[in-house]
């Protein structure tokens, strides 16, 4: 039995077609494809903006580390500073606190370099949340959450400075 996968783009949307030969004949498979790491991010990015807290409580900035670059953009980026493993997003507190979220879809894994970044922050006490998402209404959702979370926390903690250090997935 042969079995091949791919994604592509049918009437706009992106889809996962799966074609599987055996003995019986050929079967086709197509169903939705997952998001893009970037998509959940940019979903969860917008549901954070909307929220009231959103300028007055907390703020956030996104990189995208992972993203293609040619040998010059490359060389340019890490000598700019960016960092392989950095998170996906910072969320900056009132109070001097900085939170972090790292996106993976479904089942995806931190890379060598996010293990090894993630481990570095941690040793510093930071905070880096790993939130796994299969749609960008749950990322939002989850993001929304965390950081309401994050918030309450801080309303308990009040001026005591550099944050607990987590390293959590949400199913």
């Amino acid at each position: 039995m042969k079995k091949t996968t791919q994604t592509t783009r049918m009437n706009g949307q992106r889809v996962r077609i799966v074609t599987t030969t055996g003995p019986a004949g050929t079967r086709v498979q197509v169903t939705e494809a997952e998001p893009k790491e970037w998509e959940l991010q940019a979903a969860q990015v917008r549901a954070l903006r909307a929220m009231p807290e959103y300028g007055k409580r907390f703020l956030l900035a996104g990189d995208q580390n992972s993203a293609k670059r040619g040998p010059r953009a490359q060389m340019e980026a890490i000598a700019a500073g960016m960092t392989p493993g950095e998170a996906d997003m910072r969320i900056y507190i009132a109070g001097g606190q900085l939170r972090m979220i790292e996106n993976k879809v479904g089942r995806g894994r931190l890379s060598p370099a996010q293990v090894d970044r993630h481990a570095a922050l941690a040793r510093l006490g930071f905070t880096v949340e790993v939130l796994r998402s299969v749609t960008t209404e749950d990322a939002a959702r989850q993001a929304v959450a965390l950081v309401r979370g994050w918030l309450a926390g801080n309303d308990n903690q009040s001026g005591q400075g550099q944050s607990r250090c987590s390293s959590t997935a949400s199913a």
